[in-house]
């Protein structure tokens, strides 16, 4: 078949493989939703962030407040107009670094592969946030491959995600936990410096579909919310070195980690809380 469902190929990241006809095929959609209906707080307070965040990028003789703003402006600098993937990488991460998302016992960790179905076949990750103590990914990045053309990483978010699911349930049952029937895992796309976030809720019906090659029946609807400049319409490739986009998309971050932490609550409660 022309498909590459998780577990029939080892010899290759299986996400890279995904678009949109593996969608299609595996009866995934993905709907828009605007801030105000996909954040639980679509303006969430900034009074915490240091406001040296927002300066200029000339470091000219430039002395930062803290440690944590210099990395993540050094790392901001470089993926504006990256000469390699990585810098787009790791200014993912440390995004998710400066702003707190380790908080709660996580660890953000670049470039994570996870195995997918019954073989050595692997879906991997960008950047990954995962509690260490449970080994559980709770959130996953996928970042554009810009350099070569390829700005449709949509399909390898998707992939990710399911990829996670059967990460976290092989580990529960390493536990002794009963496995998930469904989670919603929290994904964001990173365009260059311009976040898109998504949920993307899996089933075990669909991960034993996928791994068996098999169509499901039923729809898997993921959302998605994009940060779209507001006052530079006609600069559709701005990112974070304007000041304003760099503002809005740092509150959406700080949006989306409200989100995620709810649907991790939802499976971590009790004894297994992250």
């Amino acid at each position: 078949m022309d498909d590459f469902p998780f577990g029939f190929n080892s010899a290759v990241d299986l996400g890279r493989k995904w678009t949109q006809h593996e969608l299609t095929t595996y009866n995934v959609t993905i709907s828009p939703l605007p801030p105000a209906k996909f954040f639980l707080d679509p303006d969430p307070s900034f009074e915490h962030i240091d406001p040296a965040i927002l300066g200029s990028l000339d470091y000219d003789n430039r002395i930062f407040p803290s440690i944590d703003v210099t990395r993540f402006l050094y790392s901001l600098h470089p993926a504006i107009k990256p000469t390699r993937q990585g810098f787009l990488v790791d200014f993912a991460a440390a995004t998710l670094t400066f702003l707190g998302f380790e908080e709660d016992r996580g660890l953000v960790v670049s470039r994570l592969p996870f195995a997918s179905g019954e073989s050595h076949a692997v879906v991997r990750t960008d950047a990954c946030l995962l509690n260490p103590y449970l080994n559980f990914a709770l959130l996953v990045v996928i970042v554009d491959e810009i350099l070569t053309g390829d700005t449709d990483a949509e399909p390898r978010v998707i992939a990710a995600a399911i990829a996670a699911f059967q990460f976290n349930n092989r580990n529960r049952k390493g536990l002794g936990l009963r496995p998930l029937d469904t989670m919603t895992i929290p994904c964001i796309k990173m365009t260059g410096t311009r976040p898109t976030f998504y949920l993307v809720p899996v089933t075990e019906a669909l991960s034993r579909a996928i791994t068996r090659g098999e169509h499901p029946a039923a729809q898997t609807r993921a959302l998605r919310c994009r940060t779209a400049a507001t006052t530079h319409a006609k600069r559709l490739s701005i990112g974070m070195e304007d000041i304003e986009y760099r503002k809005l998309a740092l509150k959406r971050f700080l949006a989306f980690k409200a989100l995620a932490k709810s649907h991790w609550e939802r499976v971590f409660g009790g004894v297994e809380k992250v």
